[in-house]
């Protein structure tokens, strides 16, 4: 079985690839970073590691090339601020007048872009007689229907346009790559350095622990099948709407 988790050294992604050791040891796990290395307790933990810059095509092709057969494929790239000082630092805006192209286009470079560029060149290497996983982490604000507040216009919308990539991936490959089960999924809010500016309005028991996150997600993963492909899936189950 043949494992790839892109952004494995996120908060997400990391707690992921932990999952995934403990629950399938004999499994081939090869994950990417690209500016935050991963850390030592993972390095060293069986973990195939590569550098890959998603915003590249070429990175991700040339990535691509090394694998004939993939069953799990995880993308967990993503970005909600930047965490700089002065000027260099951007927040999820409140409102229109905070609207700033420059921070949109990152959005969508880093949020909605990987998964559509990944898809295109792994393909081959999905397309086997047996059942696959091809999963994004997205986010429920990203859903056009459930969405009652308003504001966070860049990365609402990025997420939005990721929703309805993985939703054309999988209408595409439902008749060329029928065993791929292709899915979102919402990991509710997590406990890292993504969510941390924004954690004190977070309900009671609703600010999850990356680990609590990641055996969600791994459950769902070795639950789907190629009939669930083209959903939208919490981190309980619940199916959200687009």
């Amino acid at each position: 079985m043949n494992i790839i988790v892109f952004g494995g050294s996120g908060g997400i992604g990391a707690a992921i690839l932990k999952q995934i050791r403990l629950r399938y040891p004999s499994a081939s796990v090869f994950a990417t970073w690209n500016t935050q290395p991963p850390a030592d307790e993972l390095s060293g933990d069986g973990i195939q590691w590569s550098q890959v810059d998603v915003c590249s095509e070429q990175s991700i092709q040339t990535f691509s090339q090394s694998f004939d057969k993939v069953n799990w494929l995880i993308n967990a790239v993503g970005m909600l601020h930047i965490d700089a000082k002065g000027d260099a630092a951007q927040m999820p805006e409140k409102s229109l007048k905070q609207l700033n192209p420059e921070f949109f286009m990152k959005n969508m470079q880093l949020n909605a872009l990987p998964t559509l560029l990944i898809a295109k060149h792994f393909e081959r290497a999905l397309k086997h007689d047996e059942s696959a996983q091809f999963t994004t982490v997205s986010a429920k604000v990203g859903s056009i229907e459930d969405n009652g507040l308003g504001g966070w216009h860049s990365y609402r919308c990025s997420k939005a346009a990721l929703n309805m990539a993985i939703k054309n991936i999988s209408i595409e490959w439902r008749r060329r790559l029928p065993k791929v089960c292709v899915t979102a999924l919402h990991p509710g809010t997590t406990n890292t350095e993504l969510s941390a500016p924004f954690q004190g309005n977070v309900p009671d028991g609703k600010l999850f622990t990356s680990q609590y996150t990641a055996s969600c997600l791994v459950d769902l993963l070795s639950q789907f099948k190629a009939s669930d492909t083209g959903k939208f899936v919490a981190y309980d189950g619940e199916e959200l709407p687009w």
